[in-house]
């Protein structure tokens, strides 16, 4: 079990971008055959942060909109959930909120298309990192796609230090987009430094290749990069492997728990990660145990892919625990246990 400090009055902080997403309703067709979209908050750390409302828990947010319609946008929907908005900042210098197109080509085939130029998220400032804001959190949740460009990046550490001061966990979703990023030693570097300050660390098995690209270990193998990781520090490493599942490696007990993904009928193949981050931190935060942690992300997330937004289907409690009770009735327990 992962130990937070239930004295703090706020749950989570996640930091970095919202954007918006735009979903075809017109599916099983190419991007450039789609007319009709769909308006939905996007954008990593803004689809965790509804997750875990959604789920029950208290929530922050650190983050830049643009100074228009679509910022106003992601605020009322951030209040309508209950997240607190204080310290979401409004862009100064005309800076546009990102921009999703996705691509729901057929049940099976999803793409993204990214806005990424001139983006307002990628200008929150250390300036605007507030040590009693993150001191109130029992955990923050660093996006690695907001280490893309300074002065977001330096804005996050500045983040982790007052994290590491004040107790707070920093949990590091490395959250990899090629928008912005202009090398893989770029990469590396900055999620290497991420990753030896974190306490949990969640992400695929491509994005550890990436943060670990600069150190080219010899051992690849998924309890080697665990150890590393909790050689610096970190309690708790979840790999994903997509349709073979994940695997969460735990430093405490020296044992590792894998999990299935729930049978489901995909609408989309994107969106799922978002809901796992939020169903495991919120399972986390229960005090639950990692493989039930872990059933519980894994079932959020079969939901998610199976509807056609993300935030909007963000599930509760309830739905989730329905979900899987009737899985498992029809497809029997989908955890392996090491």
């Amino acid at each position: 079990m992962m130990k937070f400090d239930q004295t703090k009055p706020l749950d989570i902080i996640p930091i970095g971008r919202a954007t918006i997403d735009l979903n075809p309703t017109d599916v099983h067709k190419p991007l450039n055959e789609s007319s009709n979209f769909n308006k939905y908050v996007g954008g990593s750390p803004a689809n965790i942060a509804v997750g875990l409302a959604r789920l029950g828990k208290k929530v922050g947010f650190i983050g830049k909109v643009s100074d228009d319609q679509f910022g106003t946008y992601v605020i009322d929907y951030f209040k309508n959930d209950g997240i607190n908005t204080d310290h979401i900042y409004r862009a100064k210098n005309g800076e546009n909120l990102g921009l999703t197109f996705t691509e729901i080509k057929s049940p099976t085939e999803s793409s993204i298309l990214m806005y990424r130029n001139n983006v307002a998220d990628l200008e929150l400032d250390p300036s605007e990192i507030d040590e009693d804001y993150i001191k109130s959190a029992k955990g923050i949740v660093v996006s690695g796609t907001a280490l893309a460009k300074s002065p977001s990046r330096e804005a996050c550490f500045k983040a982790i230090a007052f994290a590491k001061k004040n107790g707070t966990k920093v949990i590091f979703d490395i959250d990899y987009r090629k928008y912005t990023w202009k090398s893989k030693d770029e990469i590396s570097i900055y999620y290497s430094l991420v990753g030896k300050q974190s306490d949990i660390i969640i992400g695929s098995e491509e994005e550890f290749e990436l943060m670990e690209h600069i150190m080219n270990p010899e051992d690849k193998s998924d309890k080697a990069v665990a150890n590393r990781w909790f050689d610096y520090g970190n309690e708790i490493v979840v790999i994903k492997h997509g349709k073979e599942g994940s695997e969460a490696f735990v430093k405490e007990d020296n044992t590792s728990y894998k999990i299935k993904p729930f049978p489901v009928k995909l609408l989309k193949s994107f969106g799922g990660g978002d809901a796992y981050g939020s169903a495991l931190i919120y399972a986390l935060l229960e005090g639950w145990e990692v493989i039930d942690a872990l059933e519980f992300g894994s079932a959020s997330a079969a939901m998610l892919v199976a509807s056609h937004s993300c935030s909007a289907d963000m599930p509760s409690v309830e739905a989730i625990k329905d979900f899987i009770k009737k899985e498992k009735e029809e497809y029997g327990e989908m955890i392996a246990r090491y």
